[in-house]
């Protein structure tokens, strides 16, 4: 490795790193202003054209803010939390490919950071790792309301991380890899020709289901309404950094937008191609359009995240947990099975036989779920309600 490689591998990365800040900037002030219009609002517009340089001024004046501390606090692990979360959401999205592949001085040069073969895994091994910034921030407060919000947010973390992974590992199972860029080159192939249009064969379509798991499981691990228990202001004020103020408090803050705009991105990835699309035009459009298609759909993934901030209430916690457990593992582990089994149908078997049974699995699955409401037990009318129970301690007559 000579030093214009060099030059280009640290290209690469400030590219990257450039791109998630930029775009967690925007993605705040797009969150104010799109929310601002669904409540008949106005939102920020004073600074700068349409307000985009006041995400600018709020995180100024977080980090030149003055630093208050409460006094029953372990200060070395209450000072470490914040940059325990940061960390992890910036190192959180370097295996993900943000662009083609274009040559530079005769060398080829891929936008992505690192391409390891342990691939999305790493995604699971950093998000696993963020947890613990949030619980320790609760801990170290030495108050009982971060305390509560750092246990919630690790019994939704891990709760719903199970059928994340299980999510994760049916779409690695049907590319019969775990690199980032296998699973994109492996969108590319046309599923299916209608005359001049081929409908690119992305993941989404064969893997739906595994799809809906994992978005709703970003939801939660990004802990985005209707999932925002942890924070819940009407319950524990602010939940984990309640305790947090200034420099500290804007790190939390900074982490919780650039997991969003990293789970946007891993679901570009696993399920819509990535960075491909139709390429044309000279040289330098062409090495320029994926990055613009992965931005283009990062950002409707973005505008989604807002989209149920600004419609939907928050979950009550017992539900919340039902959901994790009881629907989404349950739906992940049979997804899991059933995608085995199809891989190695259709790797035994050829293409119209598995077409066939599948179809017919589907119209069976179809056929049950319309005939569970015929078979399930209704209420004898006749049945009289039963009585109230007296009150053990009855008022005294007057």
């Amino acid at each position: 490795m000579d030093l214009v490689d060099v030059a280009i591998t640290f290209a690469v990365a400030l590219g990257a790193f450039a791109l998630w800040l930029v775009g967690t900037a925007l993605l705040i002030w797009g969150e104010r202003r799109v929310i601002a219009l669904m409540q008949t609002r106005v939102g920020p517009n004073r600074l700068g054209p349409f307000g985009l340089l006041q995400t600018v001024a709020d995180g100024a004046k977080l980090f030149f803010k003055e630093d208050i501390a409460p006094r029953n606090i372990d200060r070395f692990v209450y000072l470490g939390a914040p940059f325990v979360s940061a960390t992890v959401a910036l190192v959180t999205f370097a295996v993900i490919p943000y662009g083609g592949t274009f040559q530079v001085s005769g060398r080829e040069v891929t936008l992505q950071v690192w391409d390891p073969n342990i691939g999305m895994l790493w995604i699971l091994a950093m998000s696993s790792l963020g947890v613990y910034g949030i619980f320790l921030a609760g801990w170290s407060s030495g108050s009982k309301y971060p305390l509560l919000g750092g246990v919630r947010s690790s019994a939704q973390l891990i709760s719903y991380e199970l059928a994340m992974g299980l999510s994760l590992a049916a779409v690695f199972i049907y590319a019969g890899t775990l690199q980032a860029s296998q699973i994109v080159a492996n969108q590319q192939i046309p599923l299916f020709e209608l005359g001049p249009i081929a409908v690119p064969a992305w993941h989404v379509v064969p893997m739906l289901p595994a799809f809906v798991i994992f978005f709703l499981t970003s939801v939660a691990e990004t802990q985005r309404p209707p999932f925002d228990l942890p924070e819940a202001e009407g319950e524990l004020v602010a939940g984990f950094h309640t305790e947090y103020s200034g420099a500290k408090f804007a790190m939390f803050f900074l982490a919780e937008f650039m997991n969003v705009i990293t789970f946007s991105a891993v679901m570009v990835t696993l399920f819509f191609g990535g960075p491909s699309g139709p390429l044309f035009g000279p040289g330098w459009l062409q090495a320029l359009l994926p990055t613009v298609y992965f931005i283009a759909k990062v950002g409707i993934f973005l505008f989604v995240f807002i989209w149920l901030r600004g419609t939907l209430p928050r979950m009550r916690y017992d539900r919340l947990m039902d959901l994790g457990w009881k629907v989404l593992l349950p739906l992940g582990l049979f997804w899991v099975l059933a995608t085995g089994f199809a891989v190695v149908l259709r790797t035994s078997t050829d293409q119209g036989t598995v077409l066939r049974i599948a179809g017919v699995g589907a119209g069976v699955a179809l056929l049950l779920y319309l005939a569970a409401p015929l078979l399930a037990r209704r209420p004898r009318r006749d049945t009289q309600p039963e009585p109230e129970p007296e009150p053990k301690f009855p008022t005294p007559s007057r």
